[in-house]
């Protein structure tokens, strides 16, 4: 994890696309990626997304203003999201994904904790369990890295 004010910093030069890559317990991969923009401290990192491509269905809300919060630092609404679901993140439901989790395998029958582990979870779709998930931002303009 880089850390949110490097990569605030670094989102203040140009404009970037956010990628998140997914792989399941089954070896699957799929990706998500969105527009995005980031807030500073002062926001409390504030995300807003757009969503762009993917193989893998929406489960961040797009549009909305998303604060960043942890366990010590509760977002404004009193949402108890990084109290139960462990690990910081930009919490708008509980239930809708979770990519900083604990680090769980699948129990024998493939049942997973979820509350407590990384997942994905579209509005009107099932839970995708993750194995492992990558975050990655890139400049929408390729062509300034000639």
């Amino acid at each position: 994890w880089l850390g949110l004010k490097k990569i605030y910093s670094i989102t203040q030069q140009g404009n970037y696309l956010l990628r998140i890559e997914l792989q399941d317990w089954r070896g699957n991969r799929r990706h998500i990626e969105y527009s995005f923009s980031l807030g500073g401290p002062s926001t409390n990192f504030t995300l807003q997304l757009s969503r762009m491509s993917g193989s893998i269905p929406n489960a961040l809300p797009e549009h909305a203003r998303l604060r960043f919060s942890t366990a010590d630092r509760a977002t404004a609404g009193g949402s108890s999201c990084p109290q139960s679901h462990p690990g910081g993140w930009w919490h708008s439901e509980c239930e809708e994904t979770n990519l900083n989790g604990n680090y769980v395998t699948p129990r024998s029958r493939g049942r997973l904790d979820r509350g407590k582990g990384l997942y994905w979870k579209p509005k009107k779709g099932r839970y995708y369990l993750l194995k492992s998930t990558k975050i990655m931002i890139h400049p929408t303009d390729l062509k300034s890295f000639d």
